[in-house]
């Protein structure tokens, strides 16, 4: 199981800092591929945040894979091999910030 912290301020998957897609994918650069921008932006975000309940957090439901075809040092044949990942926003994009060049 995978420990994803996510500071993405407009996605879907995100909540409360934590990713709750089941499959992520990592891109060449470190891009997250799998950020789907949330209908409402970061205003609708701010909500979901609010509303969530303290179930949605159980370890059994954040189970996850992350498919990386970054040159990483966590990239074991495509898959990260890290259990604590944390992706945040850049300036043009979301990116994994656990990524470590080989």
């Amino acid at each position: 199981m995978k420990e994803i912290s996510c500071e993405t301020s407009n996605c879907e998957h995100n909540l409360k800092c934590k990713c709750l897609a089941g499959v992520i994918s990592v891109g060449d650069n470190a891009k997250c591929m799998s950020r789907i921008k949330r209908d409402g932006g970061p205003l609708a975000q701010s909500f979901a945040d609010v509303e969530a309940g303290k179930d949605m957090f159980e370890e059994d439901r954040l189970e996850a894979l992350v498919q990386c075809s970054a040159p990483c040092c966590f990239n074991n044949g495509g898959v990260c091999a890290n259990s604590r990942i944390k992706v945040e926003d850049s300036l043009f994009s979301t990116k994994c910030k656990s990524f470590v060049k080989k």
